[in-house]
């Protein structure tokens, strides 16, 4: 406890009517400053290339889901926008696993791996 009572004294307020409030301010903008570059920015990045790889894949890539299901994409049923296909995250994905054919949306697909079976994302 004795250990304490300098760092206690030091956040004592100073006589000559000076505020400790801007040494805060500038400590929790520093610690939210690295947060955002070390954490949020990064993820960002990943996400929006992610997204730009499911959004790019075609037939015959390799992807695996969220679940875990490992197969090959047979089909892309895009939604209509105004008379014409658009490319979005509820389409519909066609994946063959095995002897199983299944339908999922673009969002339910984790890692996109090229046609013979390597991993991209």
């Amino acid at each position: 406890m004795n250990a304490f009572l300098p760092v206690f004294a030091q956040t004592a307020a100073p006589a000559t009517g000076t505020s400790s409030l801007m040494p805060f301010l500038f400590q929790l903008g520093a610690i939210m400053a690295i947060f955002y570059f070390l954490m949020i920015r990064p993820q960002q990045k990943q996400r929006k290339q992610l997204e730009a790889a499911i959004l790019g894949m075609h037939k015959g890539d390799m992807v695996v889901t969220t679940g875990g299901v490992v197969g090959e994409v047979v089909f892309i049923k895009e939604t209509i926008d105004e008379g014409k296909p658009s490319k979005g995250m509820d389409d519909l994905v066609t994946i063959r696993t095995g002897e199983v054919k299944i339908v999922v949306q673009r969002r339910a697909i984790a890692q996109i791996g090229a046609a013979g079976g390597a991993s991209a994302a």
